[in-house]
């Protein structure tokens, strides 16, 4: 694949003035899809290492599931290099393991916290990276990083002018303990962070008033779509319209279809003689999900285990302006975790 020149700015490398206006110009073959679901570019980055075949996963209840806490910073500098998809002047993209968070207080081993050590050890001298998009601690996929202040601005600026324009630049795989009501949609909701026994959780607001969003109260959207369905839960796609910690969680949970390994907002989801229903947030304590037996033994998982089920949320794909005027947009890809595609086996979910 061919790589466009990039030009000197301020010390560091820039790619093109499409950062700050992107418009779809000649020469750019999009594809629309059903509800909105973002545009397919005309070439893709392909991770490294991902490949078509399906291998056997083997009878580990979560392959490739990495125990972070365990982790020095050497080792974890390790495993964030082994984990580069694509590397392109100075952008750099990861496919982050679930469980590390971002950033964190001071003293705490994160991604933030090892990027010069990562920067080193990518070659880049006294480039060192800055976070320009990421997921949140407990969902796995793409991070994308720069070495150019000015290229990460104007990323940034692109990705908020995408959302002002309601156009999703992000697509997340998720496995849900459920199926929603319809194949695709619009979920909104009203959500407000607060601080609840020790932990900051996200609450829906009902009919907000203009006093709730003056005190931090925001308009949430997502998209979704069914990819598959099977043994009573789903493969979803979903993209989100706005940037609120744990977003799609919570509008997964209103769907009354929550997010696999999801032991936060989880309980907030009833059960009485099958039937499903939302109990109140505010009033409903975090505890880890619990799956009914059939599921158990479809996922090969004894009760305990359940427990220590990762969150099946992945950052699948991002996509990007082209790297100079009129070029097709990029579509970056991070391949699921060997944990995640074990379950869709297990399930008999496809994706296509």
């Amino acid at each position: 694949m061919r790589t466009a020149p990039a030009r000197e700015m301020g010390g560091c490398r820039v790619l093109g003035q499409v950062w700050g206006a992107w418009r779809r110009g000649p020469g750019v073959r999009v594809v629309a899809k059903a509800s909105g679901f973002g545009t397919e570019a005309g070439h893709q980055l392909r991770p490294r290492g991902s490949s078509k075949r399906s291998r056997p996963l083997g009878d580990q209840p979560f392959p490739g599931l990495l125990q972070l806490e365990n982790l020095g910073r050497k080792e974890l500098v390790d495993v964030l290099r082994a984990a580069v998809v694509d590397q392109k002047g100075p952008l750099v993209t990861l496919n982050k393991p679930p469980g590390l968070p971002v950033t964190g207080k001071p003293g705490r081993l994160t991604l933030v916290s090892v990027l010069p050590e990562l920067s080193q050890s990518l070659g880049l001298g006294d480039q060192e990276l800055q976070v320009v998009q990421a997921s949140g601690k407990e969902t796995s996929g793409l991070v994308l990083l720069s070495s150019c202040p000015q290229t990460a601005s104007r990323l940034q600026k692109f990705f908020i002018h995408s959302r002002r324009a309601q156009r999703p630049t992000a697509t997340y795989c998720a496995v849900t303990d459920g199926i929603p009501a319809t194949s695709e949609g619009k979920i909104q909701a009203a959500l407000k962070l607060e601080h609840i026994d020790g932990i900051d959780l996200v609450i829906p607001v009902k009919s907000p008033s203009r006093k709730d969003f003056q005190e931090g109260v925001k308009r949430t959207v997502s998209h979704f779509r069914v990819v598959a369905t099977g043994s009573g839960c789903a493969l979803v796609q979903l993209q989100p319209l706005t940037v609120f910690p744990t977003q799609l969680q919570v509008h997964m949970v209103l769907q009354l279809c929550p997010v696999l390994g999801d032991h936060t907002y989880s309980a907030r989801v009833g059960t009485v003689l099958g039937q499903r229903f939302l109990l109140p947030a505010e009033s409903t304590k975090s505890r880890r999900q619990v799956l009914d037996e059939a599921l158990l033994r479809r996922l090969c998982l004894t009760p305990s285990k359940a427990a220590q089920l990762p969150l099946h949320l992945h950052l699948h794909c991002l996509h990007l302006p082209g790297m100079r005027p009129r070029e097709a947009p990029m579509k970056l890809l991070a391949p699921l975790p060997p944990y995640f595609s074990r379950t869709l086996q297990c399930l008999g979910l496809h994706q296509q």
